[in-house]
């Protein structure tokens, strides 16, 4: 396929789910209120296995909402991406799937096992708001013990260095994980968007563009949503293929 808009495609993503155990008040999908299902284990493999047929993909992540409330979907989806030989193979969870720690170990040693080899673990002021912290940092910690490579991936208001309550209260919880000595990534900046532009109006600029947002013809990420939906098409109804041949922005 030499299709213009896919010059620089190197990447797939996929959204796993909706449903989520946080309730943000910075999340940029909403409230995620009756937000279930997940999608089709199947389908998404399929879908690699043929985009990697046609491009060079460098790299792969999922996320959600809670992905890890679906392990098996993305442990599938991993196991794929490493047999297609993806070196990049990316997670990002607010580690909060299960109060049981036999299951939480036991989902760290199958994300080890399909060949995830980077988690980014979403742990700031707005997600410990409603998501406890202890099965986090007992799923940081077998993570570590695992030794798959994990950042932090935190939310940030106005930006890093600003220091209004929620990103005092962001360093305050960092802190607590000091001696697990798990990297800070660079997180993201919130923007306008969502629950943000409900609760956090007064900190934002709400001229600020979406970061995530891809000039629709220079397609560098092949995004899945978790009912399908793919550019301008919809995978469960239309061969992945075609939804790319047939792609116009």
């Amino acid at each position: 396929m030499s299709h213009e808009y896919f010059r620089n495609t190197d990447r797939i993503e996929f959204i796993v789910t909706m449903a989520c155990t946080g309730r943000c008040k910075h999340c940029s999908e909403g409230d995620h209120v009756n937000c279930k299902g997940h999608i089709d284990q199947d389908i998404a493999v399929d879908a690699i296995r043929k985009i990697c047929g046609q491009f060079k993909i460098r790299s792969l992540m999922t996320f959600g909402g809670e992905p890890l409330l679906y392990p098996e979907v993305v442990c599938a989806i991993h196991r794929t991406a490493t047999e297609m030989g993806i070196p990049e193979r990316q997670l990002i969870t607010n580690g909060f799937f299960s109060k049981d720690k036999e299951r939480i170990g036991k989902v760290v040693r199958e994300l080890s096992a399909c060949g995830v080899n980077e988690i980014l673990l979403s742990v700031d002021a707005f997600h410990q708001e409603t998501i406890p912290l202890e099965p986090v940092r007992y799923f940081a910690e077998c993570v570590v013990k695992a030794q798959i490579p994990v950042k932090f991936s935190p939310a940030w208001l106005v930006s890093r260095e600003d220091n209004n309550p929620y990103n005092v209260r962001t360093r305050e919880i960092l802190a607590e994980f000091d001696d697990l000595t798990i990297p800070t990534g660079s997180g993201n900046v919130i923007f306008p968007s969502g629950n943000a532009l409900k609760y956090l109006k007064e900190y934002l600029d709400e001229n600020i563009p979406n970061p995530y947002e891809e000039d629709p013809a220079d397609i560098r990420s092949i995004a899945f949503s978790e009912n399908g939906d793919v550019l301008n098409g919809n995978v469960y109804e239309t061969d992945i293929l075609e939804i790319l041949e047939e792609y116009h922005p």
